[in-house]
């Protein structure tokens, strides 16, 4: 067979796209900073009081509940932000997280409470969390005052809580 009349099998080998996922440890001065209570990932987050758009993310906890990494799921508009399963749990993975607490702040300074639309994402991330292993042990909502609301505080049946 001549050579330019290799099988297709041959020619195509090697010219996929070959796709490479890095995780990059980033040091930070909160290395190992352990979460106990809603106040204690509040004082991690609370840039996010400061924004002036919606945004959300994850923190990512070992065994022992030492924060090992932070993560921007999404940055939003100034009344909402788009927030999927796949892209909250992509980096936990990728991180080998032990449990995560998700957070999004109010940047309207008004009066912190879940919306409807919080409590649904927060059932969506607990069951999507339960099928991967990686708990959802919280949902923090942070306003411009130092306010922290917590949504398994307020809505302790989401999570099975008596």
């Amino acid at each position: 067979m001549p050579q330019d009349k290799e099988p297709l099998e041959s020619r195509l080998k090697y010219r996929l796209p070959k796709i490479r996922l890095c995780l990059v440890n980033e040091r930070h001065p909160y290395d190992m900073y352990v979460v106990r209570t809603p106040m204690d990932a509040a004082f991690l987050l609370d840039p996010l009081r400061h924004r002036a758009e919606e945004h959300f993310v994850s923190l990512h906890l070992n065994a022992k509940h030492e924060v090992i990494g932070l993560h921007e799921v999404s940055h939003g508009t100034l009344n909402s932000s788009l927030v999927h399963p796949r892209e909250v749990f992509k980096a936990a993975l990728l991180a080998n997280t032990h449990a995560i607490i998700v957070c999004h702040n109010h940047p309207s300074g008004s009066s912190l409470s879940a919306t409807q639309e919080d409590v649904d994402v927060t059932q969506q991330l607990l069951g999507a969390g339960k099928v991967i292993g990686i708990p959802v042990l919280d949902h923090l909502i942070v306003g411009p005052v130092n306010e922290v609301f917590s949504i398994r505080e307020h809505h302790p049946l989401i999570w099975g809580d008596a």
